[in-house]
């Protein structure tokens, strides 16, 4: 066989020597700072305005990119699943050979989870199920009755898809190719760094920095609606404990009270707060100390609606649920339906949106990932942040969300839980399975954990933010991650004030603001399939062993 030419990794990102952006990178600082800072004027000073034009762009959006975020996604998760099984890619080690992983599996199961789904289970774990139990493509079709026993098994498909292999596909995306080009080429760890296969050289001037601007702006849009949806659970619980009649305020057209404005900026503030002093101390400190007590109090969660909730029907659901969502894998993959039509409209309103908030969470997530994956093999990383993430989140839905349906199936809840507002589903059906004194010890250690995780969510953004600023340094100066914590504050207080109090706007600029990035993600899978294979051939023509990293 012929020589093939060493793969381009001379990624050169100039960051400034000295004086207040010293270590960072002036092209992207500065454009990120500027548009952030741009949105967050536009949404304080014409907060209708805003709100209008960003509702208005996001529906024109899902309009004609609809079946492009639901096709990209199923590409994603069909493509991890892919690489892992074939021997030559799956055995390739991220890092040096024999490398020994950074953090123990424990500590690295925890600090993924944490930062990639915590929030998203609290608030979606009892919610989802209840809403698509009344709500699923299966009913539109008239297949099935809305909130019967006939539509449970619908009601878990669909929220299986949305944080199973596919949610957690769009994550991994992102890590995988990021840990490959730094620990096996030792490049940058930031996101211009995997698609050298495809731009090589042309990385390193202006077609890079927009790439690394998208990423961080995909970030800060992904982890301001994790924080949205998070802080108004946060209210919700602290209400239920306290009272305070101030946190809350009417819903719309007679709905179930919602968090009020001032309440959710409280919450925001006191949250950000310790998530940037939890940034400050670091990865291997505040955010590795916050993951383990997030895992230990989700235990603890989970073992009180084992123990006091509807285990025996939540244990028979998961398995005819997992059996049925994985028969249906290969279409629901794929599965994409006109805006103009019923189901568009509820794909839309559902499916996407959620593909979306991934894709925008990729970049921070991804990033975070690949940060403390170095010396696992692809299979394993696969595997590890895929499946077993899945699995869980599959218990979590099942479990909780199994519980809520059960009480409403037998009449129990009489649809309290139904009608309670999204971010209060939690509380609502813990209050019919534990007593009063219970509920009270319950509610606080459920206050904590949304808390803990919140802030790990926000510290690690914050972390991962600085370290695409500094052209993919791990050691960012502390006083930028203070700088982003309040930008990162502020951007979230503007929108949900834009909203009204509400969440829209912020959801709106998330969807917006992720469809760039998904075009990188689709273009980061061509580059890994490139380098994998390339790579795979300077092994075969130099000797080699397909478990140790390309060389040259």
């Amino acid at each position: 066989m012929s020589a093939i030419k060493p793969p381009f990794t001379d990624i050169d990102i100039r960051t400034a020597p000295q004086g207040f952006y010293e270590g960072c990178s002036l092209p992207i600082t500065l454009a990120s700072k500027i548009g952030i800072s741009l949105l967050t004027a536009w949404a304080l000073l014409w907060p209708g305005t805003a709100d209008a034009i960003l509702s208005a762009v996001n529906t024109d959006i899902l309009d004609v990119f609809n079946t492009f975020y639901v096709l990209s996604v199923g590409l994603f998760a069909w493509f991890l699943l892919i690489i892992a099984v074939i021997p030559s890619s799956g055995r390739r080690r991220l890092g040096a050979p024999g490398e020994k992983p950074e953090f123990s599996t424990f500590s690295w199961f925890a600090m993924m989870f944490g930062a990639g789904l915590g929030v998203g289970l609290m608030v979606y774990a009892t919610a989802e199920p209840i809403g698509l139990w009344g709500s699923n493509p299966e009913i539109i079709m008239g297949n099935v009755e809305p909130l019967t026993e006939g539509a449970i098994r619908s009601a878990y498909r669909y929220s299986f898809m949305h944080y199973g292999l596919q949610a957690w596909a769009i994550y991994v995306v992102t890590g995988l190719c990021l840990a490959y080009y730094s620990y096996t080429r030792g490049m940058p760890l930031t996101i211009r760094s995997a698609l050298t296969p495809i731009f090589g050289q042309h990385l390193n001037g202006a077609v890079g920095h927009v790439v690394d601007v998208l990423g961080v702006v995909a970030t800060i849009l992904g982890v301001a609606v994790t924080i949205g949806f998070g802080i108004s659970q946060l209210v919700e619980g602290v209400y239920s404990i306290s009272g305070m009649e101030w946190l809350l305020q009417p819903g719309v057209d007679g709905g179930a009270p919602t968090p009020s404005t001032v309440g959710l900026i409280v919450a925001l503030v006191v949250v950000m707060g310790l998530s940037t002093l939890s940034a400050v101390s670091g990865v291997g400190r505040g955010v590795k100390y916050l993951s383990n007590l997030n895992l230990v109090l989700s235990c603890m969660l989970l073992l009180i609606f084992v123990v006091f909730g509807s285990f025996l029907f939540a244990m028979t659901t998961y398995g005819s649920a997992l059996v049925d969502y994985l028969l249906n894998f290969p279409a629901l993959s794929f599965e994409a339906y006109s805006t103009n039509t019923e189901l568009g409209q509820w794909q839309s309103g559902w499916t996407t949106f959620y593909w979306a908030w991934w894709i925008a969470f990729s970049p921070f997530v991804g990033l975070f990932l690949a940060r403390i994956s170095r010396g696992r093999t692809i299979r394993e990383f696969i595997l590890g942040a895929v499946i077993a993430p899945s699995l869980v989140c599959f218990a979590w839905f099942t479990i909780l969300g199994g519980t809520a349906v059960d009480l409403e199936l037998q009449g129990v809840a009489q649809n309290a839980i139904i009608d309670a507002s999204l971010t209060n589903k939690l509380f609502a059906t813990l209050q019919f399975i534990v007593s009063d004194q219970l509920y009270g010890v319950v509610a606080v250690m459920c206050v904590v954990l949304i808390l803990t995780f919140l802030v790990t969510s926000a510290d690690s953004g914050l972390l991962v933010i600085n370290t695409i600023m500094a052209g993919g340094s791990v050691d960012t100066g502390v006083r930028h991650r203070i700088i982003w914590g309040v930008l990162l504050t502020l951007v979230i207080a503007a929108l949900i004030i834009a909203g009204g109090g509400g969440l829209m706007a912020l959801q709106n600029a998330m969807i917006i603001g992720a469809l760039p990035f998904t075009f990188v993600m689709v273009a980061m899978c061509v580059s890994l399939a490139k380098a994998l294979y390339r790579d795979y051939r300077r092994d075969r023509i130099e000797g080699g062993d397909d478990m140790e990293p390309a060389r040259g």
